[in-house]
């Protein structure tokens, strides 16, 4: 199983990004998904994660900026960022919780996807 983030880059305060993440290889169910971040200096932390059933939480810096959203059809996880700040710089991460093809269905690994640079300029 592998998960690849991509859609980071350099934009402006104020600016929006959307990131994505994609899981690929031998997957029976996935049940969370989250990005996390962290900055130079900092801890990972966690960003926003969204569950099986559509549910959503998120950490209070980004609530009403971010938003977490999932296409199970394909596998993917997003993130919309709106009116960013250079706060907000940091190396993001995408996670899930799955089964990777396990014959025991409520077998799930955690697992963590390369990350993607998102800096904001002010």
């Amino acid at each position: 199983v592998q998960l690849q983030a991509f859609g980071g880059g350099l934009v402006q305060a104020g600016g929006s990004l959307r990131l994505s993440c994609v899981a690929s290889g031998t997957i029976s169910r996935i049940n969370q998904l989250g990005w996390y971040r962290q900055a130079p200096g900092n801890q990972r932390e966690l960003v926003a994660v969204i569950s099986s059933g559509d549910s959503t939480e998120y950490a209070d810096s980004v609530k009403g900026r971010f938003t977490i959203s999932r296409d199970n059809a394909k596998n993917m996880v997003y993130l919309q960022m709106n009116n960013l700040k250079p706060e907000d710089t940091a190396v993001y991460y995408c996670a899930t919780d799955l089964n990777p093809g396990c014959s025991d269905p409520d077998y799930e690994r955690f697992y963590w996807g390369q990350g993607t640079q998102v800096t904001v300029s002010s």
